[in-house]
């Protein structure tokens, strides 16, 4: 049997399909059928990982606000007891909204922490 040689239908039907996910990248990679291919595997693992790796690094930019508000004016000694003192008083305020109103207003974040303290140092009702 003879070989038969594609048209070049399928193989503008296939560029179509690729091109559409690469049409920013740069060279090579928006240009040929294989290096596309190659580099859509590549930009999906990379979206894959970097979708956990964004709340690792979120989480760390909101401690670190917090810590920062916390120490400015002597409210707290350390974030962490802060913190474990929220939790305690099983306090509904998580790390998010307490770097948001550590940007907006200090001082909210001095009233929290005094309701806090003055919660911790009262005697237990039970």
């Amino acid at each position: 049997m003879t070989r038969v040689r594609r048209g070049y239908i399928a193989r503008k039907r296939k560029r179509k399909i690729i091109r559409l996910f690469v049409s920013t990248f740069w060279g090579a990679h928006s240009k040929l059928t294989r290096t596309i291919a190659q580099q859509k595997i590549r930009a999906l693992v990379s979206a894959h990982r970097d979708r956990g790796r964004q709340k690792r690094d979120f989480r760390r930019l909101w401690i670190t606000r917090i810590n920062a508000a916390i120490r400015e004016n002597g409210i707290y000694y350390n974030y962490s007891t802060f913190i474990h003192d929220l939790h305690k008083r099983q306090s509904l305020l998580n790390r998010k909204i307490l770097a948001q109103l550590a940007i907006i207003d200090r001082n909210f974040v001095y009233m929290i922490s005094n309701e806090v303290r003055d919660w911790k140092e009262s005697p237990k009702m039970i």
